[in-house]
């Protein structure tokens, strides 16, 4: 016989429980990690686990929460039985997006994605700085970024709103990176729509056919001081955004800045890049599936 929706719950939500670590202890975090002047990368790293932890313990309080009210222990919330609907559809419950970053994945998916976000975070705090990150698993990325300028300015006492990234793009593999770069991160994990990258020619070029979303390489976001504006005439140059999940748009934050922008990845083209604006390509942190 099929499970009852009680047992289909409770399994999930035990398996979920068993997959999703309990919270960062952020006294340790900050005692490994002082707040430092010319290393702004402690802050960053103290921050993405108080922001982590705050999902954390929602996704887990409500999971035991839950699974005394399947037994009858206590009473089924409006909140608890919401999660409940959720869980039953493969969905993420509104109460866990809502403390949650932008994501479009599905229940399963979401669950592997917040666990591997989590062991980023554990081996950064176990080894230190890492030789490349993977900048779609950071809560907030922006921060990362900003992180990674302030210490270009302030290791060369420059002011920060001079200070910029330009883009290269890696032959490596990540396994392959040994040492950190001389300014800034190597990034990778991000996908291309519309296009892919060609290796070869080390160049923007035409997708695969049928093939919707190409991985990027490694990319190297290096600091520059006084970098010249590139626009969209600049010759040689397609400015890429890059967005957190496929909705391209975004609410606006209090800042004025889209919440699912992360940043624009000038990537070297050898046709017009016009070409490419026309066909609307952007690069992605996450897919929907």
């Amino acid at each position: 016989h099929g499970k009852t929706a009680d047992e289909v719950v409770s399994d999930l939500a035990k398996d979920i429980l068993e997959k999703i670590r309990e919270p960062f202890n952020e006294a340790e975090f900050s005692a490994k990690y002082p707040t430092d002047y010319f290393e702004a990368m402690n802050t960053v790293l103290t921050q993405e686990a108080t922001r982590f932890n705050k999902l954390i313990a929602e996704v887990r309080t409500s999971l035991a929460e839950l699974q005394k009210a399947v037994k009858g222990l206590v009473v089924m919330s409006n909140e608890l039985d919401e999660v409940y609907q959720a869980l039953f559809i493969n969905a993420v419950p509104a109460a866990w997006a809502s403390k949650a970053y932008p994501s479009l994945k599905p229940l399963a998916s979401w669950v592997t994605n917040l666990s591997d976000r989590l062991k980023m975070i554990e081996t950064w705090y176990r080894d230190g700085k890492q030789k490349v990150y993977w900048i779609s698993g950071f809560f907030f990325p922006q921060a990362f970024l900003t992180g990674n300028l302030q210490n270009y300015a302030r290791s060369r006492k420059i002011p920060i709103d001079t200070v910029s990234f330009s883009f290269e793009f890696l032959k490596q593999h990540k396994e392959e990176i040994t040492a950190t770069p001389d300014s800034g991160c190597y990034c990778y994990g991000t996908y291309i729509e519309g296009a892919r990258w060609d290796n070869e020619e080390h160049t923007v070029a035409e997708s695969h056919p049928k093939s919707l979303f190409e991985p990027m390489p490694v990319f190297w976001m290096k600091c520059e001081n006084d970098k010249e504006k590139v626009t969209e005439e600049t010759p040689g140059v397609y400015r890429c955004p890059l967005y957190k999940t496929l909705t391209r748009a975004g609410t606006l934050s209090t800042t004025g800045h889209s919440t699912n922008f992360v940043v624009t990845v000038e990537m070297p083209t050898n046709v017009p890049a016009a070409h490419w604006i026309k066909r609307g390509v952007a690069q992605f942190c996450d897919l929907n599936f």
